[in-house]
């Protein structure tokens, strides 16, 4: 993924409950010229079952990051990184939480349970575009990852 310089080629699994979170993501991205394209799901189990479908797919989708709200209906953010870390099709996967908790616990946590990344959601709409860069410039143009099917 590292060196990535068409963004159509990027796919961004989103995990978010809340739409008017969705929208603030997805268009912080695109103001800053990045637009990769994004699978939205509102729940853990939905996202679980989105990547087990779909990580090592050639035909379909594949997912190159995973941005993750903890606060989920039906299966939480917790549990999906536990899943994640314990299956070896999904374990490579990188995954970013982006969450409005500020918990010492939950970012704890999140990093027990390999979360690659945590990331507080901005308080201002305008501060979403800064995370959309931060998130571009590091994750998709300087880190190297592993792929995640081999």
């Amino acid at each position: 993924m590292s060196q990535q310089s068409d963004s159509e080629s990027v796919s961004i699994l989103l995990v978010e409950d809340n739409p008017g979170d969705v929208r603030l993501i997805q268009e912080a991205f695109r103001a800053t010229g990045f637009e990769p394209t994004f699978h939205t799901v509102v729940d853990g189990d939905a996202a679980l079952e989105f990547l087990r479908e779909h990580v090592c797919e050639t035909a379909g989708p594949s997912i190159d990051l995973v941005l993750l709200d903890l606060n989920l209906p039906r299966t939480d953010g917790f549990a999906v990184l536990e899943a994640i870390k314990d299956e070896q099709e999904l374990m490579a996967l990188p995954v970013i939480v982006l969450t409005s908790s500020k918990a010492t616990e939950d970012i704890r946590k999140s990093y027990e349970l390999c979360a690659n990344a945590y990331l507080t959601k901005p308080s201002d709409p305008a501060e979403f575009a800064a995370l959309g860069r931060a998130v571009e410039a590091f994750w998709i143009d300087e880190a190297t990852l592993p792929s995640v099917c081999s």
